[in-house]
């Protein structure tokens, strides 16, 4: 049973009363407002936490019985054996192998190491995002007083017993909130960092080096590249793409601005809503964004500005704020994900829908969408706290995965997953960072 389906559950045993809830392990109904209970008040919010608080507690315990076990009839050796005698077509051959490896994922908690004692885990993770190659993952951490500390975990001790962590304070944007973060290519692969902060007023756009919070030459580090005000901005992408060679664009209110880093140049699309999410095409130099009115469009970033919208190309509908986009290898493809917990792959030759993965749940929250198109995996953290993996190709939901921390609002975790953690040689699985730790869970 999927968890965020326990208040649909709890109203098809009993019908809901206004100012009533209704227990079903005492098979009766207790008041909510405050009357004959004010020592005791309950909430409906109260009463749905500890629902699923135990409902959390149960699937880890699950999990915990079942590491030296899997679902009956599902072995690798027999999956083969069906394929080779022509019982299982491909689809669901791929599909049955990715469910075996993926509930096969045990976790492991992480023991990071830094070399400022002060940093390693005194603070709570709030974004984690690894380089294309996922041999180093930067990290946005809250600090007690307000802001974020930012640092880079390197993976490639993860196949030992610790990882080690070089996370150092950054003069230039000291307690500086962070909307979102890419990882840009300016010098050499993952060389900078697209940061967009939140300043006092207005908002920050910033272009950092990654040697930045390396411990090599401490007193001889490079300064900030490019930073500058801006209204509120809420995503960022880089562009790999030679004709729009050294840009990154920036999702704002109402706007896209596109900026060349070594010229300087910019250019400026207005929209008729906030830019929540955004990502370049490699192939060519075409910028696919998500729109809080659901609307995702794509611009190509070779044209002049023009006044109105006649400048958009592709347009697709969601029926809620678009949170994340992610464009398929192929470029043929995109999926989105909404606030309404949609989560839709398109077709951008005939702009329609062809798939949608169900059971995500988000409200209002700014969750990314993870896809691993080599290992046929969709990746994607609830509002409720759950990680939940479909398989790409029939949207088939493989697991979910129950948070190692009660659930909260300042404790989703955040995922990265990949064949390769720490590198070529590295080893595959799911990282998750929740509160101030980071796990392991391995896949293999």
């Amino acid at each position: 049973e999927d968890p965020s389906s326990s208040s649909s559950t709890q109203n098809s045993v009993a019908p809901e009363l206004p100012g009533f809830y209704y227990d079903p392990e005492k098979n009766r109904y207790f008041r909510l407002l405050p009357g004959h209970n004010n020592h005791n008040p309950l909430t409906k919010d109260s009463i749905q936490h500890k629902a699923m608080e135990c409902k959390r507690l149960r699937l880890l315990e699950e999990e915990e019985k079942q590491k030296k076990t899997t679902r009956a009839g599902l072995n690798s050796s027999v999956l083969l054996q069906k394929r080779q005698l022509g019982l299982l077509s491909s689809t669901s051959y791929c599909r049955l192998v990715h469910e075996l490896k993926v509930n096969c994922m045990q976790r492991r908690k992480i023991e990071i190491h830094s070399p400022d004692s002060s940093v390693a885990g005194t603070n709570n993770f709030k974004i984690i995002v690894a380089d294309v190659a996922c041999e180093r993952i930067f990290t946005v951490n809250d600090v007690e007083h307000g802001g974020c500390k930012y640092g880079i975990i390197n993976l490639s001790g993860l196949g030992k017993e610790s990882l080690t962590v070089e996370m150092y304070d950054n003069l230039y944007f000291t307690n500086r909130k962070v909307n979102s973060v890419c990882w840009a290519s300016l010098t050499h692969p993952d060389s900078h960092l697209c940061l967009m902060g939140i300043a006092e007023t207005p908002g920050c756009a910033s272009l950092l080096p990654a040697s930045l919070f390396s411990s090599t030459n401490p007193g001889d580090r490079p300064g900030m590249l490019c930073s500058f005000k801006i209204s509120t901005a809420w995503s960022c992408a880089w562009c790999l793409n030679p004709q729009a060679d050294n840009c990154f664009s920036t999702g704002l209110t109402r706007r896209v601005l596109v900026t060349n880093v070594v010229t300087g140049h910019r250019q400026t699309f207005g929209t008729s809503s906030d830019v929540l999410a955004q990502q370049f095409a490699t192939q060519t130099p075409v910028l696919y964004n998500g729109c809080r009115s659901g609307e995702i469009f794509s611009i190509d970033v070779r044209q002049r500005n023009r006044k109105g919208q006649s400048w958009k190309a592709t347009r697709l509908f969601h029926g809620s704020a678009v949170t994340s986009i992610h464009l398929m290898e192929a470029e043929h493809y995109l999926m989105a994900a909404d606030m309404a917990g949609k989560i839709k792959l398109w077709d951008l030759r005939t702009a329609k829908c062809v798939k949608q993965y169900k059971g995500h749940h988000n409200e209002y929250a700014l969750l990314p969408l993870h896809v691993n198109e080599e290992e046929g995996l969709v990746i994607a953290v609830g509002q409720d706290c759950y990680t939940r993996i479909w398989s790409l190709q029939d949207a088939h939901l493989l697991r979910t995965i129950p948070s190692p921390h009660p659930s909260s609002k300042d404790a989703i975790p955040s995922v990265v997953f990949s064949s390769r953690l720490g590198g070529s040689r590295g080893v595959p699985g799911l990282l998750m960072a929740v509160k101030q730790d980071l796990y392991h869970f391995s896949y293999n």
